[in-house]
């Protein structure tokens, strides 16, 4: 997955890494200063958080559902449940329902304890085959 990963300029430019433990595929963002988005905390900047767990999601399905194009999202939704810190942050994806053309899916990102995420995302992805 991390060849998924080096293929999208934005994930090369959060230097996203990837982990995949059997079914479980774990995205990691390491922690860099220009990823800080209040330097008076300092805590990262939502947009990275939520491109973090929107790119989990993607590599999630494009796993489960392998063929040439990159899942195209529908929509997506981001809540932010506390501060991210100056530390590495890990997301995970889970799809929850998929259907024939769309996917379900959940992402929380978590910081040191996966039990207290910092973000979470639900999201639906077009799975079939399509046209551009």
């Amino acid at each position: 997955m991390t060849d998924l990963l080096d293929r999208i300029p934005y994930a090369r430019f959060l230097g996203l890494t990837s982990a995949l433990e059997g079914d479980h595929l774990t995205v990691t963002m390491p922690f860099a200063d220009s990823l800080i988005g209040n330097p008076m905390l300092p805590a990262l900047h939502g947009g990275a958080t939520a491109a973090l767990l929107e790119l989990t999601a993607v590599a999630q399905v494009a796993l489960s559902y392998p063929r040439l194009r990159l899942p195209r999202p529908i929509n997506l939704t981001v809540a932010y449940l506390r501060t991210g810190r100056a530390f590495d942050v890990r997301a995970r994806a889970r799809i929850s329902k998929a259907g024939r053309r769309v996917a379900h899916v959940l992402a929380e990102a978590w910081q040191e304890d996966e039990a207290q995420p910092i973000a979470s995302l639900t999201a639906h992805f077009l799975v079939a085959e399509y046209d551009l």
